[in-house]
């Protein structure tokens, strides 16, 4: 038995869906999964240095509906494609990363071929179909097709389960998780601290793409209420998007500019020093137009390097931590509560610590890729 995993986000393109898979898969037994991804400009060297055999094709379009002839010569020309790429590798089920745009090209394949499949749900990917009816109509398809609807966290299983309940029936929850060895944690370092421009300075960090979800705004906003408190507060924000030029106005607007650091552009060695040397970690997510957070990766790898978390109470996220012994859970639309949650734990300096050491058991135990892969494995079989 061999299966594919189609996504269209794969490494080296930035994302956390794509770097689960990575990180799942490249674990799983050589030679029984193979990956079809994404074009990507900088692919190349990656592929060449995977563990896994790793395809390229075209999985992107403007339209993911059949109702535009853009989304349906999309849909039709991949299933074809992807209808040869099976035979020519003896492919005999598919895992898509998602039910829009890849479990609609399964969903195609299943129909003229009889090929199982099993797809991936995140979350937000449905929450977002709600504001498509045919969109939406067709994810509800694809789930009554698939063989079995692997889901990030209860919070998207329990998204599914509005499609019914035979689709609540099939439905799995398999966290995402962190190499434990790799994500550890440090020492304070001068040094470092030095070169990240955070020396005499009491550090919250959020790692993420630059998007209305992430909250980035929201803590933002916040950050004169905690100066008001902390005098060396320094917020540190890691990742791209559509939201930089907007939040960098903001920044100059409420004058924070030596309070507020942006890191776009990092590599992970670099990003790896941020979990380590910060004091707090704090991803301020919110609900958005049906947009949440399916889970929250970047929690579990803070946690992993023994840090303290905060997350806002919207989608996932609290099944990343132990609510009240390694995180706190926020309403992040508002920005006193963010501030208040920051700065009772930046100065509680033993509460941050305990915090964070309770943290770094917690993924080892529950959420590093060692148990996950093996009950991956056990999963999978079943299919």
């Amino acid at each position: 038995m061999k299966t594919l995993l189609i996504t269209e986000n794969f490494p080296p393109k930035s994302g956390g869906s794509g770097r689960w898979f990575w990180e799942l898969y490249s674990r799983l037994p050589e030679g029984q999964y193979q990956i079809l991804a994404g074009n990507d400009p900088s692919s190349s060297e990656f592929d060449t240095q995977a563990s896994i055999k790793i395809d390229r094709d075209n999985l992107t379009s403007t339209e993911w509906g059949f109702v535009s002839l853009i989304g349906l010569k999309f849909y039709i020309k991949s299933a074809w494609r992807i209808r040869t790429f099976i035979k020519q590798n003896k492919i005999t089920q598919l895992h898509c990363g998602r039910v829009l745009p890849e479990g609609v090209i399964a969903w195609l394949l299943n129909i003229f071929t009889g090929i199982p499949y099993a797809c991936y749900v995140h979350g937000e990917d449905l929450e977002t179909a709600q504001s498509s009816r045919e969109q939406y109509f067709i994810c509800g398809q694809v789930i009554k097709r698939a063989k079995k609807i692997i889901c990030n966290s209860q919070n998207s299983a329990n998204i599914v389960a509005k499609f019914g309940e035979k689709a609540a029936a099939k439905t799995v929850v398999l966290h995402p998780g962190v190499d434990s060895e790799v994500f550890v944690p440090n020492n304070k370092d001068e040094t470092v601290l030095a070169s990240l421009g955070w020396t005499g300075k009491k550090v919250a960090l959020t790692v993420g793409r630059l998007q209305a979800r992430k909250g980035q705004d929201m803590m933002i906003k916040a950050v004169p209420e905690i100066l008001t408190k902390i005098s060396n507060f320094h917020y540190a924000i890691i990742g791209g998007g559509e939201q930089k030029e907007e939040l960098v106005k903001l920044v100059e607007e409420l004058n924070l500019q030596q309070h507020v650091q942006f890191f776009s552009e990092i590599s992970d060695k670099d990003m790896l020093a941020c979990y380590q040397q910060c004091d707090l970690f704090i991803l301020p997510n919110r609900t958005i137009d049906n947009d949440i957070e399916g889970f929250g990766m970047v929690l579990v790898e803070a946690q992993s390097c023994g840090k303290a978390v905060i997350a806002g109470d919207s989608g996932g996220t609290k099944e990343t931590m132990l609510i009240g012994e390694t995180g706190v859970i926020v309403d992040a639309t508002q920005t006193s509560f963010i501030a208040e949650s920051v700065s009772r734990l930046l100065v509680d300096e033993s509460k941050l610590l305990a915090m964070g050491k309770r943290g770094r058991v917690h993924v080892v135990e529950s959420l590093d890729w060692k148990a996950l892969v093996i009950k991956a494995k056990e999963l999978f079989a079943q299919f």
